[in-house]
């Protein structure tokens, strides 16, 4: 792995000088230099326009036209046999929620992607509301820029359910009816690998318990991007994260032999990158294994059990 541990310039990556590549500067700025149909996937969690520490929130219009901006160019930089992720909650304006994904779909429809799925990642521990329901998923779009696309099944598949069934009919009567590397792990992403017995298996968000948290209020999991580069992506192929953040989406490419280019107008969040990577190299940065099982409470933790004011009340 070809690391330096310094912020790049266009240059830089233009020479190749390394398998990570960390861009300081505006987003728009910074897409519209890069060149055309290089990454195979382009991966993000675009800010929501809410208001967090690294985002100045505006009219919504205005953040969409800003957005559609950055994704006329991102159609640009695509591989012709590319994908796009785009990874969006909501927008929410005095309890009124905006599903984003909604409002992105009829852009990157616009700019000729295609969409190949809408993901449901669904996760134990959110927004927490009192006049709705707590959110407890978001969603990531799955574009390709073109129809013949990179889609390697095989690299995510999970365990199956019933490996033992056989077809009942036809010519292939009485033959296991599964493919025996498992079975695809569709739309709806929250049980992922592992033993059946062992309950359900999620990708949690990055809380304060999460082994990836940061200084970044909103940081990707990392398992949930090595999925995408898994499926979406070959080994040596170009991926870039234009809103970057702590180099989740980068780590998880360097991890599965990919090539990383990381955008975020932030220092503080490339100097964590940097420190983020480094601990890579030297096999020191803690990370959530993808398919690990999360945590299921038994009942005997004490923030499992019914508090005795709560017991005296009924």
């Amino acid at each position: 792995m070809n690391l330096l541990f310094e912020q790049y310039s266009i240059a830089d990556y233009y020479n190749n000088i390394s398998d990570a590549i960390l861009l300081e500067g505006d987003t728009l700025d910074i897409v519209k230099k890069l060149p055309q149909n290089e990454f195979k996937l382009l991966v993000s969690s675009p800010p929501y326009n809410i208001g967090k520490v690294y985002e100045k929130e505006v009219n919504l219009n205005q953040y969409i036209e800003w957005q559609e901006s950055i994704i006329s160019e991102l159609f640009r930089i695509c591989h012709l046999n590319g994908s796009i992720v785009w990874q969006v909650g909501n927008y929410v304006d005095k309890g009124e929620i905006f599903p984003l994904d909604i409002y992105f779909y009829p852009i990157f429809k616009k700019m000729g992607f295609k969409l190949r799925n809408r993901i449901i990642w669904h996760f134990g521990h959110g927004l927490h509301a009192s006049k709705r329901f707590s959110g407890r998923y978001e969603v990531l779009l799955w574009f390709t820029k073109c129809d013949e696309y990179t889609f390697n099944l095989d690299n995510v598949r999970i365990p199956s359910k019933y490996p033992g069934k056989r077809n009942y009919k036809g010519n292939n009567i009485g033959k296991p009816s599964g493919n025996p590397l498992g079975k695809n792990p569709s739309d709806f992403w929250e049980i992922i690998t592992g033993e059946w017995n062992e309950g359900i298996i999620n990708i949690p968000n990055v809380k304060s318990n999460h082994p990836e948290k940061t200084e970044h209020p909103c940081s990707f999991p990392i398992e949930l991007i090595e999925r995408c580069v898994l499926a979406l992506t070959n080994e040596n192929d170009y991926i870039l994260d234009p809103f970057g953040g702590v180099g989740s989406s980068l780590i998880a490419a360097l991890k599965n032999k990919r090539r990383g280019v990381t955008i975020d107008k932030e220092k503080i969040y490339l100097n964590i990158t940097k420190e983020r990577i480094a601990k890579l190299e030297e096999g020191s940065l803690k990370t959530r294994k993808i398919g690990t099982p999360i945590f299921v409470p038994t009942g005997r933790e004490k923030v499992s059990q019914i508090p005795i004011e709560w017991v005296n009340n009924n």
